[in-house]
């Protein structure tokens, strides 16, 4: 088979594999509360608002996903060199990291609940933790494995240099902070933060100040996933899979237009600086076009 043809069938199945990831590691932080400013949860009880909120904030997305995939990548590249069967490496590895996960997620709940009890009246609520717990290490290892999957193909058919382990971490790092940027926007101060005017952000003195009434009884982290299941997950998963489509597409126009590894790597460069350059003109407008169309937030 043609070399180009493949690297292209590999760039597609790793584009679709990343918007897979991006989409349910956005869900799993809504569910948990990790992000920001879905981390705000954590000063509820001391503005007096009593929450149903899994809280396992203890550290933002991309340190957090950066462990995890790290971890996972590691146990399956130990695995491949084996020579046990690649996939199967592969889930076995996001299983782990799964587990990791986990137990992360209820260390942390129970020790930053445990630490507002006493002065701010907030109970530990046990059956938050066996209703999030689940869709935090499922959405967890569906993220995980699949980032780890367009890990793989990048090294072994798209041509980064970096073994599994390492790809692994930049990719949960790069997923993490797409989390923390685009998930948000159409996360935080939408649902948690309803009681406030749309588009003037959350300022510090409301920070902490959260809505804790849902459409049925008390709000929890699974509001919040559904809510987020329409807009901030989709696109989170869509940043992050552009972002590995685009950049596939560097070396692969290298490898065609170029001859030797220097000339390739220029031309791969020189095809980045330009997609961040349109990227950047698109950007600007959009941004132009609806601060026309709507005006400036007011506050009124």
């Amino acid at each position: 088979m043609d070399p180009t043809l493949l690297a292209l069938g590999a760039l597609a199945f790793a584009g679709a594999s990343a918007t897979v990831a991006g989409c349910a590691e956005d869900l799993e932080s809504d569910v948990g509360s990790q992000s920001n400013p879905n981390s705000q949860v954590q000063l509820g009880p001391q503005m007096g608002n009593i929450h149903r909120y899994f809280n396992k904030a203890i550290s933002g997305e991309p340190v957090a996903y950066g462990l995890y995939v790290a971890v996972a990548g590691l146990i399956a590249w130990a695995l491949m060199n084996t020579g046990l069967n690649v996939l199967l490496a592969i889930v076995i590895g996001a299983g782990v990291a799964a587990i990791v996960h986990g137990a992360y997620a209820v260390s942390a709940y129970l020790g930053r609940i445990v630490g507002q009890s006493k002065n701010f009246g907030q109970p530990v609520y046990m059956d938050v933790i066996m209703t999030h717990i689940g869709p935090i290490v499922g959405h967890g290892f569906i993220a995980v494995f699949c980032m780890l999957l367009a890990a793989y193909l990048a090294g072994t058919a798209l041509g980064n240099p970096f073994p599994l382990p390492l790809i692994a971490l930049i990719f949960g790092i790069t997923v993490g902070s797409i989390g923390s940027s685009t998930g948000d926007v159409h996360y935080g101060a939408e649902r948690e933060y309803q009681k406030y005017p749309f588009g003037g952000g959350i300022p510090v003195a409301n920070q902490g100040d959260i809505d804790i009434k849902a459409e049925t009884g008390i709000r929890n982290g699974m509001d919040s996933s559904y809510f987020c299941s329409r807009l901030g997950g989709p696109l989170t998963g869509l940043c992050f899979g552009l972002i590995v489509f685009l950049d596939g597409w560097r070396g692969i126009i290298g490898s065609i237009l170029g001859g030797d590894l220097i000339t390739k790597s220029a031309i791969a460069i020189v095809v980045g600086i330009i997609i961040v350059a349109i990227a950047a003109y698109i950007n600007r407008v959009i941004e132009v076009y609806a601060r026309n169309k709507y005006g400036p937030y007011t506050n009124r």
